[in-house]
């Protein structure tokens, strides 16, 4: 079964996109477990765009209250799984661009993983559950500054659960 469409299906496909496994994501993400929201990327291109998987599980800590009798995975939680790909798509530009240098590049890449800046324009569109497998999307936009606007979109199968702009921190301060 092949993913949903999403922002990727763009003309320019000659760049072939790197995968990463959830192992690969903990090296680059400063996230853990229960707050490490992806579990696969792949179709990465470093710095341009990506895609990731979430499998949602009715095991999920934030299942326990929303809500108990009709599990529902939080909007905000879609959300930070979108940011959490692009913080992968960024990471792999930091890595791609210091492949030649020391091994430690991984551990000093997920240093410079930003912030949430804002969220415009985020439409939720189906609930999620579980049971449900997130097709996640993002392609990088123009740089602000320090800051980067990122087109996200959240899938289920064929159907839209969620899309925006996010906006997010290039680097981490302090």
């Amino acid at each position: 079964m092949s993913p949903a469409p999403g922002l990727l299906d763009a003309p320019d496909k000659a760049r072939k996109g790197l995968s990463y496994s959830s192992d690969d994501i903990k090296r680059m993400l400063p996230h853990r477990w229960p707050m490490l929201m992806i579990d696969r990327a792949y179709d990465v291109v470093p710095g341009v765009s990506g895609r990731g998987i979430k499998s949602v599980s009715v095991n999920e800590p934030f299942f326990a209250g929303h809500y108990p009798d009709h599990s529902i995975m939080p909007g905000v939680l879609i959300v930070e799984a979108m940011a959490q790909l692009v913080a992968v798509v960024y990471v792999a530009e930091i890595l791609e661009n210091t492949a030649d240098s020391e091994s430690t590049a991984e551990s000093d890449a997920s240093r410079s993983v930003g912030y949430l800046g804002s969220i415009s324009n985020m439409k939720f569109s189906r609930l999620v559950v579980p049971g449900d497998q997130l097709t996640l999307d993002a392609k990088l936009g123009q740089r602000l500054g320090g800051l980067r606007q990122v087109k996200v979109r959240a899938s289920v199968g064929s159907e839209l659960a969620a899309a925006g702009t996010l906006v997010v921190t290039t680097g981490r301060k302090g």
